[in-house]
């Protein structure tokens, strides 16, 4: 695959692309080119060896002393490692950290069945932010919210049904559809994410970093093209290539709407926010320069010239392939997925760029020694500089609870040379 050499995203800042050979193995069928692992005992508690790189050693760690590495600090781990400052570990959160296997979620879903009324009803949607931080203590801790949130405000009506998913019951598909869509006006359309923002900087202070999110404008008008979720995207597509005029004057409206958001968010509260194009990944690459990346592009320069200082983490589903070119959009961070090892996404983006992820969520139902040992392999990948541990996709359904505290425990036990 040929990619330019460099690509450059403001003064000083390069994204290098290169190859790199997958031919050394670990005993845990990843890559590792220039580690050395040694065994060591991971816990007192299952006295097991497990394989682990010396770039990384396990500390002993309390959580008293956590919060007073925090309390000696201006600003949240996750802010000082996206920016490059030396940093003791790794921060960690999990998409989806909030969510359906908690059992404290569950027993409120009950009670509120309908997912609008749990992320448009302030209390609601700060008691279930905060209860995995209550939990976990990540090191960042996002709204609870749905990335179509916004589009009511834009003259898109829509509803999430349980067992359905998204529905948008008038699918926009004709220029007369695309000239009813509103600017975004978030003080009058969406008030409540701005005071769960809110509340959520006030109750968490500078122990963890608050996050927001958007939907990127092609992730967003699949759903709204298709009327809900698809399976092979050809509505959109359609459009795409049949009558990509119509296509292209949605897709600004919506990068106009979304730059106005994240700023919203981050006058409220956001410390970072992250852009999901989970769906521009159904693109070829081809076509992802022709309908994401450019209203990526346009929405962070946006934020930039008024928000200089506001990481904003980039995360499309799948994009192994697409890398290079997600980097070019200038986000501070490109959040990675399972399907390309971090390894290789490292040689791949370089060090200039902070990365995040990318643990397989399926590994959450792995053994806890299983877990720490794919925690180690991908910490050990990423380097000790500019990454925030993530899965590669949300916290699965029906992951055991326990596991998903293991995995914070591990996490934030560990310590850079």
């Amino acid at each position: 695959m040929a990619f330019p050499s460099t690509s450059m995203c403001g003064p000083g800042v390069q994204y290098r692309s290169s190859t790199m050979s997958l031919s050394s193995r670990s005993s845990l069928g990843f890559s590792q080119p220039a580690l050395r692992p040694e065994f060591v005992n991971c816990s007192k508690e299952s006295r097991c060896n497990i394989r682990r790189p010396l770039c990384i050693s396990q500390a002993i760690a309390t959580e008293s002393a956590e919060k007073v590495a925090a309390s000696e600090t201006t600003e949240p781990l996750l802010l000082r490692a996206v920016r490059g400052d030396k940093v003791e570990r790794p921060p960690v959160w999990l998409m989806r950290q909030a969510g359906r296997y908690m059992k404290v979620y569950r027993d409120l879903c009950e009670k509120h069945p309908s997912f609008r009324e749990r992320s448009e009803n302030v209390d609601l949607s700060i008691e279930i932010s905060l209860q995995p931080w209550k939990k976990f203590q990540p090191d960042g801790v996002i709204l609870f919210s749905d990335i179509l949130t916004p589009l009511t405000g834009m003259n898109i009506p829509f509803d999430i049904i349980k067992g359905k998913g998204p529905i948008i019951p008038h699918p926009i598909r004709t220029a007369h559809d695309v000239s009813q869509v509103r600017e975004l006006v978030p003080e009058e359309a969406v008030p409540y994410v701005g005071e769960t923002l809110k509340a959520l900087k006030s109750e968490v202070g500078n122990a963890s970093t608050i996050l927001g999110f958007v939907g990127a404008p092609f992730t967003l008008a699949s759903y709204i093209v298709e009327g809900g979720s698809s399976k092979n995207y050809s509505n959109i597509k359609r459009l795409a290539f049949g009558h990509p005029e119509v296509l292209h004057s949605l897709l600004q409206k919506l990068a106009v709407s979304v730059a106005l958001y994240i700023k919203y968010q981050a006058d409220h509260g956001a410390q970072a926010v992250q852009i999901f194009d989970s769906w521009a990944t159904q693109l070829s690459p081809v076509d992802f320069e022709a309908f994401s990346l450019p209203y990526l592009k346009q929405i962070i320069s946006d934020v930039k010239t008024t928000h200089p200082h506001l990481p904003i983490i980039l995360y499309a589903s799948g994009s192994g392939g697409l890398l290079e070119r997600m980097a070019s959009a200038c986000a501070d961070v490109v959040s990675v997925d399972w399907s390309v090892d971090m390894a290789e996404a490292r040689q791949r983006l370089g060090h200039d760029v902070a990365v995040q992820g990318n643990v397989d969520p399926g590994v959450l139902f792995g053994s806890k020694d299983f877990i720490t040992r794919r925690i180690h392999d991908t910490v050990a990948k990423a380097g000790q500089q500019k990454h925030i541990l993530n899965l590669g996709h949300g916290v699965l359904v029906g992951t055991p609870e326990e596991n998903v505290e293991h995995f914070f425990d591990v996490a934030k036990s560990l310590r850079y040379e």
